[in-house]
């Protein structure tokens, strides 16, 4: 029997909700196939102009449990293959072009973590912009519990967000912990009750949709940027990317808006 598609996609208005729907495999990426469905998802909407926010979660008890361990001792998975070249190029036509695509996504990313995140699963949250977590959420940076290292760009990734002592802390004992401590650290920004994190992660969405959308997007380009370059780099972008948003229909309707004392519509131009 086909298994249903690894995503399911539904519009709210300038909000999409992207889950992972593998429930009984916790959400887990098992195939190429899962891969080139979230690539060719985040292209799709990335050229959809009237798209400002994008929610993930994943559907039943986890946000995804990572890669699928079965697939991994039958060697016919996402990971390892018949041998060392063929794994590596495995790696990099799967696993990473997803962790590209998040990378590349101008648009604001907001992980709903509503169970499980472990391995890869931490590391997709970890690639959104803004994380919050269910308080009965749990996570692991727990490669090195199945003998492996993280093959996903994990190392690069949680030491932007922890710090280098905390992330090889996690990568190194491969420990699980709670949403709350998870909180403690700065990996995740809010944690609430299940049955209200949807509705927390929509509220945030919504609230970022509200706004330009040109402008949110160079605004994101801008924060990734200035995760890994020098002050002076991005002092000259940001300068480059005002020029832009200062000639943006939007910009001037804003301005008119908030002179009129009247609420702004805006288009995207």
């Amino acid at each position: 029997m086909a298994l249903p598609p690894f995503l399911t996609v539904e519009r709210q208005g300038r909000v999409v909700v992207l889950t992972m729907n593998r429930p009984d495999a916790l959400n887990a990426i098992g195939s190429i196939e899962d891969c080139d469905m979230i690539v060719d998802t985040l292209f799709a909407l990335g050229n959809d102009r009237s798209v400002c926010a994008i929610v993930l979660t994943g559907a039943g008890r986890a946000f995804c449990s990572g890669g699928n361990l079965r697939g991994m001792q039958a060697r016919n998975g996402i990971g390892v293959l018949d041998q060392p070249d063929s794994t590596r190029a495995n790696y990099r036509r799967g696993v990473q072009r997803v962790v590209r695509a998040l990378l590349d996504c101008e648009i604001p990313l907001i992980a709903a973590i509503n169970g499980h995140a472990v391995g890869l699963g931490l590391d997709l949250a970890c690639l959104c912009d803004i994380r919050i977590a269910a308080d009965s959420a749990r996570m692991a940076a727990s490669f090195i519990k199945v003998g492996i290292v993280p093959g996903d760009g994990g190392a690069w990734t949680l030491q932007r967000i922890v710090g280098y002592s905390l992330a090889a802390e996690l990568l190194l004992t491969g420990r699980s912990f709670d949403a709350a401590y998870g909180q403690t650290i700065g990996l995740v920004s809010r944690v609430v009750p299940l049955p209200e994190l949807l509705p927390a992660a929509l509220g945030i969405a919504h609230e970022i949709a509200a706004n330009p959308p040109r402008a949110l997007r160079l605004t994101k380009k801008l924060l990734r940027e200035a995760q890994h370059g020098r002050a002076h780099d991005s002092l000259e972008l940001s300068a480059a990317y005002q020029a832009i948003a200062h000639e943006t229909r939007d910009h001037a309707e804003a301005v008119a808006a908030i002179l009129d004392k009247r609420p702004p519509h805006f288009t995207g131009e």
